[in-house]
This record gives structure tokens, sequence and C-alpha cells, in this order.
């Protein structure tokens, strides 16, 4: 094989293999992988919403220190499936990285449970006073959190390229089903944390954390078992080598050869490519990378058969090709970085607390719960945007029609800009009406206004996510190479982490200029004093810059591979699986 990212071989990675069990995978295997990552969901998305209320109530932070602790707790989960997807794709494989995920993940959230259960793990508080944590009991909490993201990465890497493999067969194209099994994945996944941020979050606000940590713990042993006692339905491919030592051999000759001068009008013969590859010659796009694949001697780079005799001097046109790919998507990958630090304000939940959040005279809805409605909206639309909107507008005009990943992705961004803007306006008027009511200095006082106006702005981030991150994952899939999938569809996972990490540069910049500034923190721990709303400005101006680079992005970039193909055959997809 001539490098691990070579042709046509690597694209199927795991046809051998498949072509040999037709007894597995297919549709058979789907609804275990599906119901593994509905459960896994459910359970972490039923820990997050109210964490920083446990954080500032139980440890006695902050909103400031709690906000950035569940920051890089969410980065660290999402930052760890780009290193999970490595590891699955060039050494352990899919199904046992998932396996991993979910006994740490069900480690993970067992420890945080005994955060609750045992009363020495947590400081002691008196009412709204509690003792500063001591080094232990923080260092246990902490460990709970880096269990968890080590699982969740485990997962989110491999789950959903996993259930795709399932659908893998050779020489047979299924585009199609794939697009329809990436939305049934996104949504069986968005109803887990519709109920996590509905039913469990509410069970914490009324039986409290004991309770509340003691479901997810049950809920990820179930998804454990679910997924292990399916283990003879699946396909479980291994993989032959390792893609990133392929990319790196592409810089390691190509710096090699760098006082090589690249001709313009150059042949195929100069260039190594696999034998009856399509690829005859590099693309003109980034040509310092095609000086890797130039063969400047056969004699001394070939070998008798044709390969090279030293992979880090002379690569083939499929690696160099696969690398300006990688790099190429990485701008894209960028805009939507901005998008998940949108996405994952813990302000919000401490913007909803502060209103009133009756649904009844009776029932009060709790502040984590108003998350649901994010969760309804993206469910909804992905189900309107498949079931009707789509065969609708292919009626209309006489072909299959869809949007591209690209496309998708910058309505997405469009839609979060609009959302901040919402936020803010509301906010302003509840800043306002709380100051008017005298509850200045009190910051678990409730305002007379109702919660139910910051829907818009779940529905609006519902809809963003809706078309955001579906539109990234089906981009990544289908413009990066087989052998890479389950890197593709973990590069949302590291947007979200890297995001986080800016939400939490920004709240953390805000805060200190503020404060130098003399006046009142806009992120203080008292909402009522702070100015949330001028700091939901600030992100809607950054928003809107960012789709602006990302219109710059797109143009830049080109058609993609989608773009390109066209519309497919859905159905003839679904009888070509199995």
């Amino acid at each position: 094989m001539e490098g691990p990212l070579a042709a046509d071989e690597d694209r199927d990675m795991e046809e051998p293999l498949l072509s040999n069990s037709d007894r597995k995978g297919g549709l058979r295997a789907l609804p275990f992988i599906i119901a593994n990552g509905a459960l896994e969901r459910l359970a972490s998305q039923g820990l997050s919403p109210s964490m920083i209320l446990y954080l500032t109530r139980v440890y006695g932070m902050n909103s400031a220190n709690a906000s950035n602790v569940i920051f890089l707790w969410s980065a660290a989960s999402n930052f760890t499936p780009i290193i999970c997807a490595f590891l699955a794709d060039s050494y352990f494989g899919r199904f046992r990285m998932i396996a991993a995920g979910c006994i740490i993940s069900c480690l993970g959230m067992f420890v945080l449970w005994l955060t609750a259960m045992i009363p020495q793990a947590r400081p002691f508080c008196d009412g709204a006073i509690c003792d500063t944590p001591s080094i232990a009991q923080l260092l246990l909490l902490y460990s709970s959190y880096a269990l968890m993201s080590m699982g969740s990465g485990c997962l989110q890497s491999s789950n959903l390229a996993f259930g795709a493999n399932q659908l893998h067969r050779k020489n047979k194209s299924n585009s199609g089903i794939l697009d329809r099994y990436f939305d049934l994945y996104y949504v069986s996944s968005a109803s887990g944390s519709l109920i996590g941020v509905s039913c469990i979050v509410y069970i914490q606000d009324r039986m409290g954390w004991r309770v509340g940590f003691g479901v997810p713990v049950a809920l990820m042993l179930l998804s454990t078992v679910i997924f292990l006692l399916a283990s003879p339905l699946y396909l479980k491919p291994m993989p032959s080598s390792s893609w990133c030592a392929g990319l790196v051999q592409v810089f390691v000759a190509a710096y090699k050869k760098r006082h090589m001068q690249v001709s313009s009008t150059g042949t195929s013969e100069m260039y190594h490519h696999k034998s009856g590859s399509p690829l005859a010659m590099p693309s003109d796009k980034l040509r310092f990378l095609n000086k890797a694949c130039i063969i400047r001697n056969s004699e001394d780079e070939l070998a008798s058969d044709g390969r090279a005799s030293n992979p880090w001097i002379l690569c083939t046109v499929e690696q160099v090709e696969d690398l300006k790919t990688l790099i190429r998507i990485m701008a894209l990958w960028s805009t939507g970085i901005l998008v998940c630090a949108a996405l994952s304000q813990p302000f919000y939940v401490l913007q909803v607390a502060s209103m009133d959040r009756h649904l009844t005279p009776t029932f009060e809805v709790p502040a984590g719960s108003f998350g649901a409605v994010f969760v309804v909206s993206l469910i909804l639309w992905i189900m309107l945007y498949d079931r009707l909107i789509l065969p609708l507008v292919s009626s209309c005009r006489g072909k299959p029609t869809r949007l591209s990943g690209k496309t998708r992705m910058g309505i997405g961004i469009l839609l979060c800009t609009f959302s901040l803007a919402v936020t803010a306006v509301v906010e302003s008027n509840r800043r306002a009406l709380a100051i008017k009511e005298g509850f200045s200095d009190d910051p678990d006082a409730v305002v007379n206004m109702s919660a139910f106006w910051t829907l818009p702005r779940y529905i609006l981030l519902g809809m963003a996510e809706a078309f955001n991150v579906i539109g990234q994952i089906e981009f990544f899939y289908y413009e990066l190479p087989k052998a890479m999938s389950s890197v593709a569809t973990s590069l949302f996972g590291l947007s979200m982490s890297v995001g986080n990490l800016a939400a939490s540069f920004i709240v953390t910049i805000v805060d200190n200029f503020t404060k130098a500034a003399g006046v009142k923190s806009w992120v203080s721990s008292n909402i009522n004093q702070g100015h949330s709303d001028y700091y939901y400005w600030l992100l809607f101006g950054l928003l809107f810059a960012n789709f602006l680079y990302f219109l710059a992005c797109s143009k830049s970039y080109g058609p993609s591979k989608e773009e390109a193909r066209g519309g497919s055959n859905a159905e003839d997809d679904l009888n070509n699986v199995n």
C-alpha cells in the first residue's frame, strides 16, 4: 500500500471486510447504535443545563468562575472526540472505541453522583453561604468531569461513523440513505437531549441532586448494555494503517523538495500516483504541496513494483489531494467556532431563572428545562425540512433538490446571529424592569416578566443548530476520504471545544475590561447590576462578522463534491443497503 491515504484502497478501507460479512451490518444494526447515542445524550444532557446551579449553590462558586468551569468541561468533552477519532481510525477501530466510551462515561457519572451522595465529598453549606471547597473535593468533582469528557469523546468520535459503516456496500451508491441516516441519528440524539433537559432537569429540581444525578448513571449503564448485547450484528472493520502518517509524509516530502521548481505545464508522467487512479495530476491549489508527489529520479525513488522506495520522499497524488482537502476544509470549519460559543452560553439559564417561569399558577418550569424548546425546535425543523419542505420543493422543480452542506452552514450562522439580537432585546427589558421593581441588589429576585419571552431565542438557536451542525457533518463526511470518516464526524465536536474556549476567553476579557473601566462587570454574578444585554450585543457583532467571513471562505473553497454530484435518489440507495 503506497501511503496510508492512497487512492481507492484507502477510500474504501472497510470493503474487503464488508464483502465477506454480508450477514452483518445493514439496517438491522442501526437501532442499537442509534439507541446507544440517544441514551448517552439523554444522560449527559440531563446533567449539563443545571450544572451552573449545582456549582453556585452547592460548591459556592460565583457565576463567572462556575461558567468558566463549565466552558472548560464542555471544551474538553468536545476536544477529546478528535483525539479518539484518530485512535479509532488508525489503531483500535470504532467498535472498541465506543465500548470504551460507554464504560468510561458511566464511571464519570457515577463519580459525580458520589459528590451528591457523600456529604464529605462537597463543601458544607448553611443556606446560601457555603464553605470554600477543599482541594480533595474539587479533585473529585473535576475527575468526574474528566472521565465524562473522555467517555463522551470516545462515543462522539465513532458512534455516527460506525453506523455509516453498517450501510457501506462495495460498488453501491448510498449517499441518499446516508443523508437520511445522519438526519435520523441527529433527531434521535436531539430527542434524548430533549428528555434530558426536561425530565431529568425536572427531577433534579424537585427531587434533589442525589436522585437527579443517579438517573443518568442508570441510563448510561443501560446504553452500554444495549450496545454490547448487539455486538454479533455489527460490522467491525479495523484500520490497516494510520492516515495521519500519510499527511505528515506529504509535509515532509514537500519540505525536502522545497527548492524544486514546479512547472505549471507538467504532465501526468512526472507525478507518482496509484495505477488506475482517476487522479493523474494534482490540482493547482496549494501548489507548493505538489512537490511531494513529483518524481525526480524514477530509478532512485521507485521500486520495481512501481511503489515509492521511501514514502517520506515521494508521496502519491492522492495523498497530496487528501491533505489539500483537509487544509481547505479547516477555513470553513473555523466559521462554526463562534456559533458553538453562542450555543453554549450558561448565562441563558441565569436569565431564565430570574424571570417568572409559571406555566400555571401551581406549576413552575425549571430554568434548565427551557432548553427543551431549543431541542424541540431542532427536531421539528429537521422533520419538516426532510419530510415536507424538500419533497415539496423537489415536486415543484421536477427534480430531487437538497441544500448543500455549505449552504446549510451559512443559514445556521445567520439564524444564530439573529438569536443573539433577540436575546439582547429581552435582557435589556428584563434588567430595566428588575431595577424598576427595586431588585438591583437581589440576584435571586424574580421579576414580573414571563420567561416565555425567551422562547424565540431558543427557537432560533434550534433552527441554527439544525442547519449549521448537520450541514457541517454532511460537508465534512463527503469531502474527506472514507479512511478519515471518524475525524470527519468529529470536527464539529472540535469546533464545540474551541467554541467553548472562545466563549470562556470572551467572558474573561469582558469581565476584566469592564472592571478595569471602573464600571460593574457586564457578566456580574448579579445580573441585575451587570449588563448581559451589552454582552449579547457584543456576541451579535462578532457573529455577524463571522457570517461575512464564512461567505469569503465559501467562495474561496469553490464547489464541494456534494454540489458537484448534485442530488441523489434516496429510494434507490435504500434498496442497495441491505
